[in-house]
Parts: C-alpha cells; sequence; structure tokens
C-alpha cells in the first residue's frame, strides 16, 4: 500500500506545487516508485511543471466517472519512468464545488493506487476540501515562506486542520454528532468541551487523535535577510496541539528555480547543481528518513466532518 504524503500551506504563492513537483522527482530518482497527485481543486498547475500543458485526461473525469477506476487518469512523465501525474482540474465549477459523495469517492480510490509514494498537493488555504485532502494522508508536510503573513497564515491552517483532525473522531459518533454538527471551533479545547458533556472520554480522544499530527514543514525562498522564526512556531504548535514540528529544509531564494519553471521543469533536473535544488534534495533525504520512521497513529476517517461543514 502506498504511503500518502499530502503538502499544504495556509496561503498561495509560497510555492508549495513547485516544492511538491521537485520533491516527486527526486523520489523517483531515488528508486520509489512515485504517483504526483494535484488535489488543488478550481486551480491545478502540477501538470504545466512538466510541460503537460493539455493532459489527455485530468482529475475531472474521475470525477464526473467518465472513467471509473482513479488509475486510468494517471500520465507518465517522461522524465523519469518512476514517476506518474494525476492531473488536477480547474475547469468546471462541479469540480471546484465538489459534493462530499463524490469527494469520499476520490479519497477513497486514493487506496487503490499502486506506487510506493503518493504525493498530494493540496489547494492553498483552510477550505474543508483542503483540510480534508490534507488529514487523508500517512504524513503531512507543509509549505511557508519567511514572510510573517505566511507564518501566520501556517499556523492557521495546521491550527485548523487539527481541529478538523479532532472532530473526525467524535463526529462519527452518533451520540455527540448532534451537538457539533452546527458549531463552528476556534480551538481544540473547544471541541473537547463541547463534547465533554456527552462523552467522559473525550480529552482521552482527542489526545489519541492529535498524537498521529506531526506536520513537517519546508521553508521556501530564504534568505540572509528573512528567516522564519521556527522555535516560535514549533512552541506554538506544541501548546496548542501537543505535537511536534519537524523542519525538513529551508530552500533558498533562487533565480534557478524561475528559469526551471518557465522551462515547464523541476528545477532539480533543469538546474541540479543551483542552490535551491541542493536543498530540495536534502530535503528529499530528509523526508525519505521520517517516511522510514513507525507509522504515526491514523486519524479517523478525514472525509466523516463533512457533516459540520
Amino acid at each position: 500500500m502506498a504511503t500518502i504524503v499530502s503538502i499544504g500551506s495556509g496561503k498561495g504563492g509560497v510555492g508549495k506545487s513547485v516544492i511538491a513537483a521537485n520533491l516527486a522527482m527526486l523520489l523517483a530518482k531515488r528508486g520509489r516508485r512515485v504517483v504526483l497527485a494535484d488535489l488543488d481543486v478550481g486551480g491545478a498547475d502540477a501538470h504545466i511543471l512538466f510541460g503537460l500543458l493539455n493532459p489527455p485526461r485530468t482529475l475531472t473525469d474521475f470525477v464526473e466517472r467518465r472513467v471509473e477506476r482513479l488509475d486510468e487518469v494517471l500520465q507518465p512523465i517522461s522524465a523519469h519512468p518512476f514517476l506518474q501525474l494525476l492531473p488536477g482540474t480547474g475547469d468546471t465549477l462541479a469540480t471546484a464545488n465538489l459534493p462530499y459523495a463524490k469527494k469520499k469517492r476520490l479519497i477513497r480510490h486514493f487506496a487503490q493506487l499502486q506506487a510506493d509514494i503518493i504525493i498530494v498537493d493540496i489547494g492553498a488555504g483552510t477550505s474543508y476540501h483542503a483540510l480534508d485532502f490534507f488529514l487523508m494522508a500517512d504524513h503531512y508536510l507543509t509549505v511557508a515562506t519567511p514572510d510573517p503573513t505566511s507564518v501566520l497564515d501556517l499556523y492557521r491552517f495546521i491550527k485548523l486542520a487539527a481541529i478538523r483532525r479532532v472532530l473526525s473522531a467524535f463526529l462519527s459518533r452518533d451520540a455527540v454528532s448532534e451537538a457539533l454538527s452546527e458549531r463552528d471551533f476556534a480551538s481544540i479545547d473547544e471541541v473537547i468541551q463541547a463534547v465533554g458533556e456527552t462523552d467522559p472520554n473525550a480529552r482521552a480522544t482527542a489526545t489519541r487523535t492529535l498524537q498521529g499530527f506531526q506536520p513537517h514543514l519546508i521553508v521556501n525562498r530564504v534568505s540572509g535577510k528573512s528567516r522564519v522564526n521556527v522555535l516560535q512556531l514549533k512552541k506554538l504548535l506544541k501548546e496548542y496541539v501537543g505535537g511536534e514540528l519537524t523542519m525538513l529544509g529551508e530552500i533558498p531564494d533562487d533565480p534557478a528555480m524561475t528559469r526551471a519553471v518557465r522551462s515547464y521543469l523541476p528545477v532539480v533536473e533543469f538546474e541540479p547543481t543551483a542552490p535551491a535544488a541542493v536543498a530540495l534534495s536534502g530535503a528529499a533525504d530528509a523526508l525519505l528518513m521520517e517516511l522510514a520512521k513507525p507509522a504515526p497513529i491514523p486519524a479517523e476517517s478525514a472525509s466523516s466532518p463533512e457533516r459540520a461543514a
């Protein structure tokens, strides 16, 4: 069974899709069978990064049942035989506003893909689609820039993902689902307080659920004058969700990245000795080390909180 790694961010424009494409290529180069899945529903562009301007099939074909299996959408990447792309879509309102039943089917079919690692590029922001696709993974990777607003948005994204993860553990229970389905929560403590009235084991359940929520971080576009305060962000997350934030790498602000994108290639292919490419290679090695560790405690189904949406 494939290991799923989701890549999310609190805001757009941080280079998340470029990071995802390069990591997917690097993992394939290291002998893993990799699928890069573009789940930026409504704004997919990963295929462009590989020069595939008009994919013959996209996620829309699966969502609209023009094909029955997700692997029928996969496109080979000529640069490497171990890498396949699941092109996303942004061409219809039907897919940008994916109904719950179709989203649940999509999440379920990911388990049937034949690969060692599936890199899932999630749309930026904190929509229910973004959070649920992020949480369906076995490992979570986030991307931010040193910009203070990017760090703030990242903290908000991780906070809401943690709330969504905890809600998923409780909304599958009829005894408390009604109490939670109409509520909007700003913190996990509010969730625990709400369910505590009907479930005395709520705090223990929330703690167990959060034990598997250990996001990783890649900081992109780092320069000598701008560095994210990772220690402060780690402290906030430790206090809030009780989990650790693992730094996988810092990618320097490198004009080679822009040149690579304009050439429709990952920078690790276009200019492998560039500083950004070298840093991305280190991040890929760090990610493989994390994947080799014992799997975290799995979350409840990420699609179950949809009733709260």
